[in-house]
C-alpha cells in the first residue's frame, strides 16, 4: 500500500508566509493526531556548520515548536555530535555553532539539548528491529530519553550517501559518534594520484589523521585510520578523492535506514522536508556550493521512506540550475544525485528501509495551496 505525502510550493499569496504555509500543511497532514500532551517532543535537525547558509532558517523550528506546544507537547531541538574536524564534535562547540546560526530559545521558543552529550559518549545500544547490517545502534541518550521524534530536516545532495532527507536526518544524525563511525566504516575512499594538487585541503578535515603526503606532496588514505566519513570528498574540489565502491556507498544507505528504524521502533513519530536550497553537498560543510536546482517545496507526513521518495522524485523532475555543480559534471544518468556524486547509491536508504518494514517507496502527493 502506498503512504500518503502532502505537499506545498514555495509560492505565497499576499498574506500568507511560508511559515503559515509549513502550519498549515503539517496540520492537514495530521500531526494532531499524534497525542502530545506532557511529553517530551525532539524535532531533530540539523543546525548547520557555521559559514554554510543552506541549512535552515530557525524560523522553520519556532513554527513548529510553537504547533507542538499547542499541542501539549514539550518540544526541543537536538542532533548528534559529528566525527569529522568542525564546530559540531563536542557539545559546547556544538551549541555556539547553533547559536551562531540563530538557533537560542528566544528565536525558536525551545532548548537546544546535543543528544549524544559533551563528549559524544552519552549514547544508548537501542536494537534494530530486523536489522541485516546492524543488530543494535548507538543512539544518543536524549533522542531515546524523547516520548515523540519529530524530523525537520533540509533535503539536499550528499557526497556520500548521495541524498540527505528524512531517513539521513534521524538515522546518521541521531547516531552517537561511535554510531556515526559504525555507519562509515564500510566505505573508504581513496586517492587519484594524477588528480592531486597538492593543496591539502583534505587533511585539514580529517579528524583521524588518515591522510598523509608523498615527496611529491600527493595525498593518499590510510584505510586503517579512515571511518570512512567522506569529509574529504566533499573538500576535494578537485575530484581527486572518491569512493570508487558503489556497494560500500549502498550499505551506508542501509546502515542509516537500520539505525532510522532503531530511533523510531514503538514511538510516535512525524516527518517534514524542507525542499529549497538544494546544495550538491551535506549541511555538515562549512560553506555550500549554489543549488543544483530551483527551490520547490515543503513534504510533510508519517512516513520517512515515502517522504523521502517524494523529494527525491521532485528533484529529480525539477530542472538543473546553470552555473551550479550540475553543469560541470556529465549529465548521463537521468538523475541529478547520480549526475553530482557518480560514485554514491541513493537508493541504499530507501530501497532497505522499505525491506525492514521502516515504510514504503509507494506514495501518493496531495498538493496543497
Amino acid at each position: 500500500m502506498s503512504s500518503i505525502v502532502y505537499f506545498t510550493t514555495m509560492r505565497c499569496s499576499v498574506g500568507e508566509s511560508l511559515l503559515m504555509k509549513m502550519d498549515r500543511l503539517i496540520t492537514k497532514a495530521g500531526i494532531e493526531k499524534i497525542d502530545f500532551k506532557n511529553k517530551f517532543t525532539a524535532i531533530k535537525i540539523h543546525f548547520g556548520e557555521p559559514g554554510n547558509l543552506a541549512f535552515l532558517r530557525p524560523n522553520w523550528a519556532k513554527t513548529l515548536a510553537d504547533r507542538i506546544k499547542k499541542l501539549g507537547g514539550m518540544p526541543f531541538l537536538t542532533d548528534s555530535n559529528t566525527l569529522y574536524v568542525g564546530r559540531r564534535n563536542n557539545a559546547l562547540v556544538h551549541l555556539d555553532a547553533a547559536m551562531e546560526n540563530g538557533y537560542t530559545p528566544l528565536s525558536t521558543g525551545c532548548q537546544n539539548i546535543i543528544a549524544d552529550g559533551l563528549k559524544g559518549i552519552d549514547e544508548v545500544d537501542v536494537p534494530v528491529p530486523n536489522g541485516v547490517y546492524c543488530k543494535t545502534a548507538k543512539i544518543g541518550r536524549a533522542i531515546m530519553d524523547a516520548d515523540i521524534i519529530i524530523s525537520l530536516n533540509h533535503f539536499k545532495g550528499h557526497e556520500v550517501s548521495g541524498f540527505g532527507g528524512a531517513l539521513k536526518n534521524i538515522g546518521m544524525g541521531s547516531g552517537s559518534r561511535a554510531g556515526k563511525m559504525i555507519m562509515h566504516n564500510d566505505g573508504k575512499p581513496d586517492v587519484e594520484t594524477s588528480l592531486c594538487k597538492r593543496c591539502r585541503s583534505c587533511a585539514k578535515y580529517c579528524n583521524h589523521q588518515a591522510i598523509s603526503f608523498n615527496e611529491q606532496g600527493k595525498a593518499s588514505i590510510d584505510h586503517s585510520r579512515c571511518v570512512g566519513c567522506g569529509r574529504c570528498i566533499g573538500v576535494c574540489t578537485f575530484n581527486a578523492i572518491a569512493n570508487n565502491s558503489g556497494s560500500s556507498s549502498y550499505d551506508l544507505g542501509c546502515k542509516i535506514a537500520e539505525y532510522t528504524a532503531a530511533v523510531l521502533h514503538n514511538r510516535q513519530h512525524f516527518h517534514i522536508s524542507i525542499v529549497n536550497q538544494v546544495s550538491p553537498y551535506c549541511d555538515c560543510h562549512g560553506e555550500n556550493d549554489a543549488a543544483i536546482i530551483p527551490d520547490i517545496g515543503i513534504f510533510a507526513s508519517f512516513d520517512p521512506v515515502a517522504i523521502d521518495r517524494a523529494c527525491i522524485d521532485a528533484v529529480n523532475a525539477a530542472p538543473g540550475l546553470g552555473g551550479s555543480i550540475l553543469f560541470d559534471k556529465p549529465q548521463t544518468h537521468n538523475d541529478h544525485f547520480t549526475d553530482v556524486h557518480p560514485t554514491t547509491d541513493w537508493r541504499g536508504q530507501t530501497n532497505h528501509a522499505e525491506k525492514i518494514g521502516l515504510g514504503t517507496n509507494e506514495y501518493e502527493l496531495i498538493t496543497m495551496h
